[in-house]
């Protein structure tokens, strides 16, 4: 089919092109899918995500013995992927009260959670403390305040906490997903820190576990986090050093994110220098961990040839805010013409001239009708997931041995309706 090599590694691992069925990903034809569920979908490669977990999980017990591999669920929020996280035996971040709540439905106990936030409500504390959540990261003196009066009332022994620090690192990415840096809103400043730890210590209703600090996403550097291990160093011995996630993942030819191995070396190496060698050490991959795993569909409404060839999609920044956000590149290819052919802008059918798919990809005579894969796309794009426009949600469909199956179901006007109050009127 003539297929340039390049748009098939953004694919999950495993993405095949057959000549009567096109691209299939998990033994799946996309084109199938797309006629069964309709579009936009979002479709994962279910054995590739499981694939990547195990990856981590050998880089990281190979550099560190005593080390804990936790999924930054932010990224990818749906119950079937909280299952599949349990299952692997690995922990789940969370930071928020529905996202607790869904991981506790997909099965992961209450010990491999961890509680983020830096404006944790009451609600979800107390929730986090009834339910034996493992770690609670304190964001800030209030946090200590708060968790002191839910653990009283729980009467649940002590809770387990770790301090976030922000280590005032600088990464190279996006102002929207930088957090390290100094004035950033999450974390206590460097200086304020032995206060927390000693109004920790000095609980009988909290135990301090250790620290935690994270400086970003989307970041395709290593230095960055090794910084962060140094800055935790210089704040005492813990016995648990949580070093956060971050790591970037590949959306398009240029991008050359460091592998999970080397990013992984990279941090248990400077550890080794410079934390003890009793410690605990955990991370907290998200988008590095799924994005690739996911891939969107959506089918062509329109083609207008002008100076430029547009190609207007059935979705867009309802179904994938990254674009509008920080401006972030995404590839595509028709799933029957795989690669190569005419520069064309892929537009959403949202009502801002910002909700674009991409600007600038190759696809092969576009006609109305055609099918679209947009790779990379496992990470935040269902987390943002909205209604403008009236946009019904997409669904989420899992792909594996040749078998598609629904996890998350198209969202119907029964359910966009469900919350409101008003009275209904006939207007016929």
């Amino acid at each position: 089919m003539g297929v340039n090599p390049d748009i098939l590694e953004l694919f999950p691992e495993g993405t095949t092109v057959e000549a009567d069925r096109g691209l299939t990903v998990g033994g799946v034809a996309l084109s199938e899918v797309a006629d069964r569920f309709s579009t936009p979908a979002y479709v994962v490669d279910e054995a590739g995500l499981r694939a990547r977990i195990r990856r981590y999980q050998q880089a990281l017990s190979a550099g560190w013995p005593d080390s804990r591999l936790v999924f930054a669920s932010k990224s990818f929020p749906c119950v079937a992927a909280y299952r599949l996280m349990a299952q692997a035996g690995i922990g789940v971040d969370v930071a928020g009260l529905g996202e607790l709540a869904a991981a506790l439905r997909g099965g992961v106990q209450g010990r491999n959670l961890v509680l983020h936030g830096n404006a944790k409500t009451g609600a979800e504390i107390e929730m986090a403390v009834a339910a034996g959540v493992g770690l609670v990261v304190v964001d800030n003196f209030d946090d200590i305040d708060r968790l002191e009066r839910a653990v009283e009332h729980a009467v649940a022994g002590r809770q387990d906490v770790l301090v976030r620090v922000l280590p005032e690192v600088r990464a190279d990415t996006y102002e929207a997903v930088a957090t390290g840096q100094k004035g950033s809103k999450f974390g206590l400043p460097l200086d304020q820190v032995p206060r927390a730890v000693e109004r920790i210590r000095a609980s009988a209703k909290l135990r301090m576990a250790g620290v935690h600090t994270h400086v970003g996403s989307q970041i395709l550097d290593v230095e960055p986090f090794s910084a962060a291990v140094r800055a935790l160093a210089g704040l005492g011995e813990f016995e648990t050093y949580n070093l956060g996630g971050g790591l970037g993942a590949r959306y398009t030819y240029t991008d050359h994110p460091p592998e999970p191995e080397e990013w992984i070396g990279a941090i248990t190496d400077t550890a080794r220098r410079h934390l003890p060698g009793s410690s605990r050490l955990m991370i907290e991959p998200g988008r590095s961990l799924v994005a690739r795993s996911g891939v969107t569909l959506y089918r062509v409404v329109n083609v207008k040839r002008g100076d430029r060839v547009t190609v207007a999609v059935d979705g867009g920044m309802a179904d994938n805010m990254e674009v509008a956000l920080y401006g972030q590149r995404f590839e595509a290819t028709l799933v029957d013409r795989v690669g190569g052919g005419e520069r064309v802008d892929i537009v959403g059918r949202h009502c801002e001239s910002g909700d674009r798919i991409s600007s600038g990809v190759t696809l092969r005579s576009p006609r109305v009708g055609d099918v679209i894969a947009v790779p990379v796309t496992g990470a935040y794009c269902h987390t943002m997931a909205n209604n403008y426009n009236g946009a019904l949600k997409a669904p989420v469909v899992f792909c594996a041995d040749g078998e598609a199956r629904e996890v998350v179901r198209r969202e119907t006007l029964t359910d966009f309706f469900a919350r409101d109050t008003s009275e209904w009127i006939d207007v016929s």
